[in-house]
């Protein structure tokens, strides 16, 4: 009864989690409450009369490492986020790609998939996350289309070797405590590798297909196009600038930018730009996005540089704010100049952009007369900037206020972050204590605070992967699991080596999204082992056969930690895995079926 009890349930939660009836916090805390009534009113006894599903086991989850683990990675990333850390490289590797961007995106993906062969592939994930999203940011792909392709060439990159990823190693313990022989490092490299690249192929080229043209994505791309903001760099001495060259009429680190004129020594040098370089005491004027102008300025550090210059050191760096805010009608700002509004000496902020809604004739921005219904775009200290909504002659606009990246700290937070994925990575500590010291780290350095620290962490994850570990529990000690794989391998037991061998896979696979990937696979190690052993046939294909479907954790997110990872920043639903995902898993399924006979001469 328990055990048919527990099948309904879960099969009741996937329903409810593929169609989204409910917010998937309140359907996970559903299922928790479910099964806790369900062994509370009818407990699970053993046959020393303990109760096998108390609600402590239930609600392990609450507790567990894995769970911890990923929410202070999450820390960690927005720390990275926060303090630009990764501004610098993202600006490399744009240029690198510049009129190869899908090259460059594809390449950076396949890397973390091949690092994931020798590396956990949760640190690796967590390390590519804001890469991969800042360059498809860059390149106006968006990062729901690079996100969940990450986490999918990151678990198809575990199935290379024997370290992969822990399934791997759980199953090889598993198997030489039965056969009394022990798998070798490079033993799944031929058949891994086949099924990695037909999976890496629809990863790569069919997946960010799906996954575009979504309308929350397309309409914030668009946004992000046509909010076009008049801004200016001043280039000074040390500027990183100083040299650039235009080349057919544009200048190449100026990605994403359209540069409207020159000042030069009182003169103005006007598109088309031919052969113009810059240098010392040149003023671009330029015509930008809100996203690339707080890039572009703070990876060269003008913003941090120019508030330490305003006396402003008395605000911590890090409490600075952007925000936008409207010239309201009867602003005494209204047919003023700029530079004539003493806006710095009389809020303690700073405007660094100006948009119209009407076409703005080529002007320094300081030189602009200011209109009714113009946007600023406004940086300056929090409090400062929270001042101005008591502003009559300015209008803050909802929803753009937003954090400024702590570029001071940029280096704290990479040394930071390089330390926990050493840490992680070479095992000198548990995953869970090395990524909860970083995120301590993170925030006792200042690269984020408090408030940023507790955005970061998702319910969400949290309310599914609890969930996910109390349905592995209650099928684990009910006997579903068991049942099930007995049961189905029982079905087809006259049908020959290579059909079982298939059944199995896809038995595996599946249960692999419903349980843990772990989980999955120490229930069906000894079961594949036991049919080879009546089979009279060698149980290596079978062994492989559960360590690879065991990693096709694609069609759920609570089927792999990584899936986790990118589900808050991509902004994906439980649907999005399962359509996605399935015909991954199948091509992978059907991958096997093609090499195992060859490989494994079945």
């Amino acid at each position: 009864m328990h055990m048919w009890a527990t099948f309904g349930i879960i099969s009741v939660a996937i329903v409810l989690f593929a169609t989204e009836f409910a917010a998937l916090e309140i359907i996970a805390l559903g299922v928790i409450v479910a099964l806790l009534l369900l062994f509370q009113f009818s407990p699970l006894i053993d046959s020393q009369g303990n109760n096998l599903l108390p609600p402590e086991a239930l609600l392990s989850g609450f507790s567990n490492s894995a769970l911890l683990a990923i929410l202070a990675l999450l820390v960690i990333g927005q720390g990275l986020h926060q303090s630009g850390a990764l501004d610098g490289l993202i600006t490399r590797l744009v240029a690198v790609g510049r009129g190869r961007k899908s090259l460059t995106l594809a390449a950076t993906l396949l890397v973390a998939g091949i690092i994931s062969a020798f590396m956990n592939n949760t640190p690796i994930v967590v390390m590519f996350i804001p890469v991969v999203a800042a360059l498809a940011n860059r390149f106006g792909r968006g990062s729901r289309t690079v996100l969940m392709p990450l986490s999918f060439l990151a678990i198809l990159g575990g199935m290379l070797t024997l370290i992969g990823s822990s399934t791997n190693l759980l199953v090889a313990d598993a198997s030489q405590r039965a056969l009394g022989r022990s798998m070798d490092f490079f033993e799944l490299l031929v058949p891994g590798a086949f099924l990695a690249a037909v999976g890496a192929c629809y990863t790569l080229l069919v997946v960010p297909r799906l996954l575009a043209g979504k309308a929350g994505n397309a309409k914030h791309t668009n946004e992000e196009r046509g909010r076009q903001f008049i801004a200016q760099l001043e280039i000074t001495e040390e500027h990183d600038l100083v040299g650039a060259k235009s080349v057919a009429g544009m200048f190449r680190e100026l990605e994403g930018m359209t540069v409207q004129m020159i000042c030069r020594h009182g003169a103005f040098i006007l598109p088309p730009f031919e052969d113009v370089i810059l240098s010392p005491g040149d003023t671009v004027v330029l015509a930008t996005t809100r996203r690339a102008l707080m890039s572009a300025l703070h990876i060269r550090g003008e913003i941090d540089a120019k508030n330490s210059n305003d006396g402003s050191n008395d605000a911590p760096r890090e409490a600075w704010l952007v925000a936008e805010a409207a010239v309201a009608p009867g602003s005494r700002m209204s047919g003023r100049l700029l530079s004539r509004a003493a806006f710095w000496s009389q809020t303690g902020c700073r405007i660094i952009g100006v948009q119209r809604h009407r076409r703005m004739g080529r002007t320094r921005l300081e030189d602009i007369r200011l209109q009714n219904g113009d946007v600023l775009l406004i940086t300056g200290p929090r409090q400062p900037l929270r001042q101005l909504r008591r502003d009559r002659d300015l209008l803050i606009l909802d929803g753009s206020i937003s954090d400024l990246p702590a570029h001071f700290s940029a280096r704290r937070a990479l040394v930071i972050f390089a330390m926990t994925i050493f840490l992680s990575a070479t095992t000198l500590v548990p995953i869970v204590v090395a990524t909860i010291t970083g995120a301590l780290a993170m925030v006792s350095c200042r690269c984020l605070n408090i408030q940023q620290a507790t955005r970061a962490i998702n319910l969400q994850i949290v309310m599914l992967i609890v969930a996910g570990i109390a349905m592995a529990s209650a099928l684990q000690q009910t006997g579903g699991a068991t049942y099930l794989a007995g049961g189905i391998l029982n079905v087809f037991e006259g049908a020959g080596t290579m059909v079982l061998l298939a059944v199995l896979f896809l038995l595996v696979a599946v249960m692999t999204n419903i349980l843990s990937n772990n989980a999955t696979a120490l229930i069906f190690t000894p079961i594949a082992i036991n049919t080879a052993q009546q089979l009279n046939v060698d149980p290596t294909p079978f062994v492989h056969a559960v360590i690879f479907a065991a990693n096709c954790s694609f069609i759920s997110p609570i089927g792999y930690q990584t899936n986790l990872l990118v589900m808050g920043p991509g902004n994906y639903r439980y649907v999005d895995f399962m359509r996605v995902g399935t015909p991954l898993a199948l091509l992978v399924w059907l991958a096997f079926c093609l090499i195992a006979p060859w490989y494994y001469e079945i």
